[in-house]
């Protein structure tokens, strides 16, 4: 259609495993994402963690400049099982606050290997 136009996705919300996986390429295609947000300048939507594919992801897009937004219920926030949040956290209280929370930020989704996880 003539002159319209394809909206600009902002903010991309990545679910994906707070392990590397078992395959080396995993680990290097999350740090890969990450780069590729930050030098289209998009921002990072996630459940939190700073380890495995989560935490490639979620680094590689803080070091190259993306806004990095964590959302985790608080009881995982208090456990200290995922490791802590790049930038900024916003803690909820259930999975499906998150969820919500963390759909209501996305204009687009991105599922990387993670397990049942990666679904919830």
């Amino acid at each position: 259609m003539a002159g319209s136009s394809v909206p600009k996705i902002k903010n991309i919300c990545v679910f994906g495993g707070s392990s590397p996986g078992k395959e080396k390429k995993f680990i290097e295609s999350a740090n890969y994402l990450g780069r590729v947000l930050a030098e289209q300048k998009i921002h990072l939507v996630y459940g939190v963690s700073s380890l495995g594919l989560m935490g490639g992801v979620s680094i590689a897009a803080f070091l190259g400049g993306s806004q990095v937004l964590g959302v985790v219920p608080k009881a995982l926030a208090e456990g200290d099982i995922i490791g802590k949040t790049v930038e900024e956290e916003l803690q909820v209280f259930t999975m499906s606050e998150r969820l919500s929370v963390m759909f209501n930020h996305a204009d687009a989704f991105i599922a990387l290997p993670g397990g049942l996880g990666t679904l919830l």
